[in-house]
């Protein structure tokens, strides 16, 4: 059976979450199969990146390759074999990006349940001044509008939750 592609983020040196693997590129590792437990025994990954992110924040996204034995849920998944195939460094800037790709999906929601908040907005537009020219300055402007976009973000939620619904009834 031909391996299956997943992700993982990994720390510094290519270790694990807690440290206790160190990982080689293009090495298969293997664990006990009867020993195999989610949390506790085997490697850990995920179909979706967004997945592996919510598990470990970590300085490498990882394209790994999983074989044997393997515990499926939701968002996660323990597989007995595992191999790094592709390493890319994961920085600061990548998880800005992301956070502006995020905020920039609902916005529209969130103008339409509140149109003359500008919160939102400013903070996106913060974050883009640090990613261009990423200074003292800039990252403490981009601060100081995190807070007003959080509240704002709780409040974006909402909306789009709202606008669910609304297509859901539509559906019916």
């Amino acid at each position: 059976m031909k391996p299956k592609k997943r992700y993982k983020f990994l720390r510094t040196g290519l270790t694990s979450h807690y440290g206790e693997h160190k990982w080689k590129m293009n090495k298969w590792y293997t664990v006990d199969k009867d020993k195999l437990c989610m949390c506790e025994n085997g490697f850990h990954c995920s179909t979706k990146i967004i997945d592996a992110f919510n598990w470990v924040q970590g300085e490498w996204l990882c394209v790994v390759e999983v074989k044997g034995v393997s515990i499926i849920e939701e968002c996660k998944e323990c597989w007995s074999e595992m191999r790094i195939v592709e390493k890319h460094r994961w920085a600061k800037k990548d998880s800005v990006k992301l956070a502006i790709f995020a905020a920039e999906q609902c916005l529209k929601y969130f103008k339409e349940e509140y149109p003359d908040d500008k919160r939102p907005r400013e903070a996106i537009e913060a974050a883009k001044r640090w990613l261009k020219n990423p200074t003292a300055k800039n990252r403490e402007a981009a601060g100081n509008t995190r807070e007003a976009a959080w509240s704002a973000g709780n409040a974006a939620w909402s909306a789009l939750e709202k606008y669910l619904h609304q297509r859901l009834e539509e559906r019916r």
